[in-house]
């Protein structure tokens, strides 16, 4: 089918937009067996099913909502990351807040995907962005996922500072965490992701 992928995703789309829930569902169905099957095959192809999938994980009939965030994980499992994380970023700033939120937890997800190297080559910086800039969302969910991702960031930034030789990292900026969100972000953007990560750095000692 690979052949005719480009026919068939806009049949796909249609029936997302179909007011027959049944239909709809059995639609956000097939679209993550698209994923599955055809991975970065269908990347080019991505933008009209995303923004279905985004809307209706939005809307209030539970299992059109459910269908749709299986879809989604489906499409973060299977897309790769560095494909994936270009398509999702406009989203994370819709005007739309439960968008907002569906696309912030997405992107939460495909980020460690990318591992500790392609989280570096990404770069932590243009990351470290996008989560604080979800972090003031006005839907918990979407502040939930900029929190798991900041950890996530944090801990690959550590973990490849500790290991660096110390004379690659002359500069004082580079020379802590705390240090390089104040080096990246805005003081009061540095001051909200330091007191997450904090936060989340206390509990862990207080547990062990």
């Amino acid at each position: 089918m690979l052949d005719i992928l480009g026919d068939v995703i806009p049949l796909v789309v249609k029936s997302l937009k179909n007011p027959r829930s049944a239909v709809c569902k059995t639609a956000i169905m097939t679209a993550a067996d698209i994923f599955s099957a055809y991975n970065d095959h269908m990347i080019d192809l991505l933008d009209p099913l995303l923004v279905q999938l985004l809307l209706k994980s939005s809307q209030d009939k539970r299992f059109v909502c459910e269908a749709a965030e299986k879809a989604l994980v489906a499409m973060t499992t299977w897309v790769s990351p560095i494909l994936l994380l270009p398509k999702l970023q406009p989203y994370l700033k819709n005007r739309n807040p439960r968008i907002r939120a569906k696309a912030s937890m997405c992107f939460s997800r495909s980020v460690p995907r990318l591992g500790v190297e392609g989280i570096k080559e990404y770069g932590i910086d243009k990351l470290i962005q996008v989560a604080a800039s979800q972090l003031s969302d006005q839907l918990p969910e979407s502040r939930e996922a900029a929190r798991t991702l900041l950890l996530e960031l944090q801990s690959v930034y550590e973990k490849s500072h500790g290991s660096a030789p110390a004379t690659v990292s002359d500069s004082p900026e580079m020379d802590s965490w705390e240090n390089f969100c104040q080096s990246k972000l805005s003081p009061l953007s540095a001051q909200a992701v330091l007191r997450v990560t904090n936060i989340a750095r206390e509990g862990l000692v207080i547990g062990s």
